[in-house]
Formats: C-alpha cells, sequence, structure tokens
C-alpha cells in the first residue's frame, strides 16, 4: 500500500487548467513537476506507486502519480524538493478538502478512487455537475 501526497492546486479554477499548464509548461520533458520548501520524510513508502492528489477550489479533483523526488537549490541558495509526476492527470471522486500550507501525507485508504475505474458516466460529467454532485454527497 503506498503513501501518497496530497498539495493545493493554487492559481488553477478547473483540472483543464492544470491540463493546460502541464502540456504547455512540460512539452519538452519527460515529467511534470512541482517545487516545495520540504523533503518528505517518509519517501519510502510514497516510491514507488504514490500520487499527489490536487486539491482545487476546496476538492481533491485530480491526481499525478509521483515518479521521484530530486534535490534541487533555488536562486537564493536554499535547498527545495523537486516532485516529478508523470504527466497524466487522473481524475478522482471528488473529496471536500479544507486549505492548508504545503503538503499532507494521504493515506490509501483515506484516498479517494479514480473516476475511470468507477461509474462511466461519472468520468464524462462536466466539472461543475461532479462537484454539485459531490456536495450533495450523491457522487
Amino acid at each position: 500500500m503506498s503513501l501518497n501526497l496530497v498539495k493545493l492546486c493554487v492559481g488553477v479554477d478547473e483540472i483543464q487548467d492544470l491540463k493546460d499548464w502541464i502540456k504547455h509548461k512540460y512539452a519538452s520533458k519527460e515529467y511534470s513537476q512541482h517545487v516545495t520548501r520540504m523533503w518528505p520524510r517518509r519517501e519510502a513508502d510514497i516510491l514507488p506507486g504514490g500520487s499527489l492528489y490536487w486539491v482545487i477550489r476546496g476538492m481533491i479533483l485530480c491526481r499525478q502519480k509521483i515518479e521521484g523526488f530530486e534535490r534541487v537549490t533555488d536562486a537564493e541558495g536554499i535547498q527545495r524538493c523537486r516532485i516529478l509526476m508523470n504527466k497524466k492527470v487522473v481524475l478522482v471522486h471528488p473529496q471536500p478538502r479544507r486549505a492548508f500550507q504545503g503538503w499532507r501525507y494521504l493515506e490509501e485508504k483515506d484516498a479517494p478512487p479514480d473516476l475511470k475505474g468507477s461509474s462511466k458516466s461519472a468520468g464524462e460529467m462536466s466539472e461543475k455537475m461532479r462537484r454539485e454532485l459531490a456536495e450533495l454527497g450523491l457522487l
């Protein structure tokens, strides 16, 4: 059982914004990436198989499989953690999540399931409809 990370997707209003950003920014790269301040102490529990679950406007809506971590130094000489992720964005059942700083661990048992493996029609719904159904407890 893998451990996952959950993080706010700042500056993104919907999943398509995230997909477009990844396509534009990382078109020539093997992975998409996100640089964060802290290094996960439980790295061995995350790799292989863990994902980064993105919170968009108060709900976990999608995930990207984590492929690895790299140590990087920013322009001010501060050590950071670069999270390398598969570019594929996987839709998940919407799950409400309050705002927080940084990232949090997310146990596999607490992670929302992928939409693809559940209801065929849920993955075809608009993001707005999935949000509304999740808020009503119907999805």
